[in-house]
C-alpha cells in the first residue's frame, strides 16, 4: 500500500541551526533516502520551499482568489514529502520514524485513497 509521509518543522528552529548543522541534517535526509530507495520503500520524495514561497489558491463561486501563505497558521511548517511503499500501517510509521526531521519536528503518516476503477 502507498503511504504519504507529510515533513513538518519549525523553519525558525532551521534557521537558527549553523552552516554545519544544516549540512549534517540534508546529508541524514539524503542517507535515508538513498536507504528507503534501495530498500524498495521510496517511490519519491522532495524538500519544499520555505513557507513563505506558499501561495494558497481559493475558489468561492467561481472566483479564484489568491493569498500569501498556507491558511492555517502553525509552528510546524509543511517541508517536503516522502510517497513509500510499505505492507501496512505499522512499516509506514516505522519508516516515518528515521526520516530524521521526525526528531525536532514531525512526520505525519496518511494512506493514499484507492479510488474506484472505471
Amino acid at each position: 500500500m502507498k503511504y504519504l509521509c507529510l515533513i513538518y518543522y519549525d523553519e525558525q528552529r532551521v534557521d537558527e541551526m549553523s552552516d554545519e548543522q544544516w549540512q549534517a541534517l540534508v546529508a541524514r535526509c539524503l542517507a535515508c533516502g538513498e536507504e528507503l530507495r534501495v530498500s524498495g520503500h521510496m517511490l519519491v520524495g522532495e524538500p519544499l520551499q520555505a513557507v513563505r514561497t506558499a501561495r494558497t489558491v481559493r475558489v468561492r463561486d467561481g472566483v479564484a482568489t489568491v493569498v500569501d501563505g498556507p491558511f492555517a497558521e502553525t509552528r510546524e511548517q509543511l517541508a517536503g514529502f516522502y510517497l513509500i511503499e510499505a505492507a501496512d500501517q505499522g512499516e509506514a510509521e516505522a519508516i516515518a520514524a528515521k526520516i530524521p526531521p521526525a526528531t525536532f519536528g514531525s512526520v505525519e503518516v496518511r494512506p493514499l485513497r484507492q479510488l474506484p476503477q472505471r
